[in-house]
């Protein structure tokens, strides 16, 4: 019998914010008081947000990614004049509620109905995951919802992966690790974990000596991988 996707795992695991959450629906809800200057200052917001966690785990200074998020729209609306800071309010409450892609939760019930459990693990702080998972309506889809905290560290720390085999008892063989990310799947992998990249757009590969176990475009892709190898 040919070994498929999910032998030997029982848990897939989920980054959130680009992945389950879609990280630019805050700025979309706005996008008519924004203008055209919309998707620019989303990126900015996004490619900054991701910098920050980078360079504050370098340097060994932690701060929450809640605080890294606020810091990451102010340069991203400095770098974007055009753009009305008196929304800079409306833009973080946006974000604290962001949407889940469609088929988020239809793809977290089948893999749950076929045995596996499923968590979150994300740079996210305990509070703002909280809420994201609440609004989006996820959290009995969820066996956990694991932020970074603990280690005072982000992702592609191996402690901050480390975090799910603590939580539940296993050891990386048992771990999917799904993320839209790659530097969060080259991470992973590294860490031993089993790996799916969400590559929603398309995007080149970047790491080629630290390869996804297979790449998917939209998450519920995953469920067709319990018949095929």
């Amino acid at each position: 019998m040919t070994e498929t996707l999910f032998a030997g795992k029982s848990l897939a695991v989920f980054d959130a914010y680009g992945t389950l959450f879609d990280v630019h629906a805050a700025v979309q809800r706005h996008a008519a008081a924004i203008g055209p200057e919309a998707g620019p200052l989303s990126e900015t917001w996004r490619t900054k947000q991701l910098e920050y966690s980078w360079v504050y785990g370098l340097m060994g200074r932690y701060r929450s990614f809640w605080s890294l998020t606020e810091a990451a729209l102010d340069v991203a609306l400095t770098r974007h004049p055009g753009v009305d800071r008196a929304l800079r309010e409306a833009l973080l409450d946006a974000y604290r509620d962001l949407d889940a892609y469609p088929e988020v939760p239809a793809t977290l019930d089948a893999l749950r109905e076929r045995g596996l459990r499923t968590a979150i693990l994300s740079n996210g702080d305990t509070a703002m995951l909280e809420r994201a998972v609440a609004s989006a309506g996820l959290g009995p889809r969820l066996d956990a919802t694991l932020s970074v905290d603990p280690a005072r560290t982000f992702k592609t720390s191996p402690a901050a992966y480390r975090i799910v085999c603590e939580r539940f008892g296993v050891g990386p063989a048992a771990v999917l690790f799904c993320s839209s990310n790659r530097w969060d799947v080259a991470g992973a992998a590294a860490f031993g974990f089993a790996t799916a990249w969400m590559n929603r757009k398309g995007a080149p590969d970047e790491y080629a000596d630290l390869p996804p176990t297979i790449e998917i475009v939209t998450l519920d892709a995953l469920l067709t991988r319990f018949s095929q190898p």
